[in-house]
């Protein structure tokens, strides 16, 4: 039961080749038409998402030479955001219940502001570890959990997208699972019930891609 129950997360194809995760690709066939197709509406909406995402990022990242990179975090989201609509769909590969996604996503950010941080503010970065206001007596096991803290950061991000898409998709396998067994009347409640998870699906989808991205600009503003 466990192994039916996460195939859909199998990354394996047939000839043991993981052939599954050019499902990120994608995109590549969707997004480029907003440059040539005239804008519609929900080209519009997506340029008016962006810009809001910019300039909420914008006021997160304190220097103004580092506002320029809010870009950066924009398209982060935009990435996470379209892999997450893309494992809604059936038969397409869930890219981003993979801590292998997640990890690559974190890690090098991480690693990049961490480097940054130490190299160019290293005293910045060794009076972080301490919060204001700190006693003398606790001041040791402060800096032992802000470092502990600071370790686990990409990890968290990580397992906190890979968690929230699993779930999910794990709960509309298993109700799914259950339609050639109840009688018609079930099953017109098990599409309703579907179509609502469905609906918080999405919104979760793009809840997890903006709670990354933001989280990731907090961390970006503490080192400087």
């Amino acid at each position: 039961m466990m192994t039916n129950l996460f195939s859909s997360f199998d990354p394996s194809t047939m000839m043991n080749l993981a052939l599954n995760w050019t499902s990120i690709l994608l995109g590549l066939l969707v997004l480029p038409s907003m440059f040539w197709i005239i804008p519609s509406r929900i080209n519009f909406i997506w340029i008016k998402m962006c810009t809001t995402l910019s300039n909420e990022f914008k006021i997160i990242l304190k220097i103004k030479s580092m506002k320029k990179s809010s870009l950066i975090f924009v398209s982060l989201f935009s990435l996470i955001l379209f892999n997450n609509f893309l494992s809604l769909f059936p038969y397409i590969f869930s890219s981003t219940s993979h801590l292998i996604l997640t990890l690559t996503l974190s890690i090098p950010l991480w690693l990049s502001f961490m480097i940054f941080g130490w190299i160019n503010n290293t005293k910045h970065m060794f009076a972080h570890l301490v919060p204001q206001g700190t006693p003398p007596v606790l001041m040791p096991f402060m800096v032992c959990i802000e470092t502990i803290s600071n370790i686990i950061r990409p990890g968290t991000l990580a397992i906190r997208l890979t968690a929230n898409m699993i779930a999910g998709h794990l709960l509309l396998t298993l109700m799914g699972s259950t339609g050639n067994k109840i009688s018609l009347f079930m099953i017109n409640i098990l599409i309703m019930a579907q179509l609502l998870l469905l609906l918080l699906e999405s919104a979760v989808a793009i809840i997890q891609s903006y709670v990354f991205s933001i989280l990731t600009t907090l961390y970006s503003s503490e080192v400087y």
